[in-house]
């Protein structure tokens, strides 16, 4: 796994999701973010760590157009325009829910190691991604 830090676009698996996503004619690429996000969330059995850095990626853009969200990393995060993802919020949660959930690969590698960091940004994704209820 070529991981170089804990944001969701510092490793090789997310870099390359985002060159494809690039790729990608500019009407599919809503598409393209959908089916990345469902893939994970409907994995029942063993969600392997290439899937789950995608999902965490396509999450990111998502959250990247909630209030308080950041933005895509300026060099490994896709360099053409993303569309309008808002209406992806609640499949994006879900995705991260699942990333989170054991048997998850990814999961597990990072708690073989220091994975607090990582915890804690996936944690402000699925902050930024879940809505506001009114005051």
């Amino acid at each position: 796994m070529g991981t170089w830090d804990v944001g969701p676009f510092d490793n090789d698996t997310a870099a390359d999701w985002c060159g494809d996503l690039d790729d990608a004619a500019p009407d599919a690429r809503q598409g393209f973010v959908r089916d990345t996000l469902a893939r994970a969330a409907d994995t029942a059995g063993h969600l392997d760590a290439d899937i789950g850095d995608e999902a965490v990626a396509a999450a990111a853009l998502v959250a990247a157009q909630c209030p308080g969200g950041e933005p895509a990393h300026p060099h490994y995060g896709p360099d053409e325009p993303v569309p309008d993802l808002t209406g992806l919020r609640a499949l994006a949660l879900r995705a991260l829910d699942r990333v989170l959930t054991e048997p998850s690969e990814l999961l597990e590698l990072w708690d073989e190691s220091d994975g607090d960091p990582w915890h804690t940004t996936v944690n402000g994704l699925r902050e930024t991604l879940t809505p506001q209820q009114p005051a």
